[in-house]
């Protein structure tokens, strides 16, 4: 159960950002993205990036069969979350839906599953191999 802790963390870090834009504050972290060229963008593969890195390993990598493919199970909430904060976005006056935003939540979510479970097989078949008479 421990495992989770850093994953609810992170998550809550992450609505405390979504809340924030929401309601129209600028707070120190959007700051600062604005003043990196494609800052949010970047926020974006970053922030979903870790987040489904800390889940799929909290998860151990747990994978699904889904349409005859094997999808990383962390990075199917984590699509389905950032699809759902996109589409409230619609919602908020100050706030604006956006699919380069999402692109940029996809990437996240591809490039932070695939180098790390990456490693997780090789240790994977590491630890098998030492196991083998």
């Amino acid at each position: 159960m421990f495992r989770y802790i850093p994953v609810i963390a992170f998550f809550g870090f992450i609505c405390w950002i979504i809340v924030s834009a929401d309601s129209g504050q600028q707070i120190i972290f959007m700051k600062m993205m604005a003043g990196v060229p494609y800052g949010d963008k970047l926020g974006h593969v970053f922030l979903y990036g870790v987040l489904t890195w800390l889940l799929n390993s909290a998860l151990n990598y747990k994978v699904i069969k889904l349409r005859e493919k094997s999808i990383l199970l962390g990075a199917v909430i984590v699509f389905s979350f950032a699809v759902l904060e996109e589409i409230t976005q619609l919602y908020f006056p100050q706030r604006t839906f956006d699919l380069i935003d999402l692109t940029a939540d996809i990437i996240g979510i591809t490039l932070f599953s695939w180098v790390p479970y990456i490693f997780y097989r090789r240790k994977q078949l590491q630890t098998e191999s030492v196991y083998l008479p």
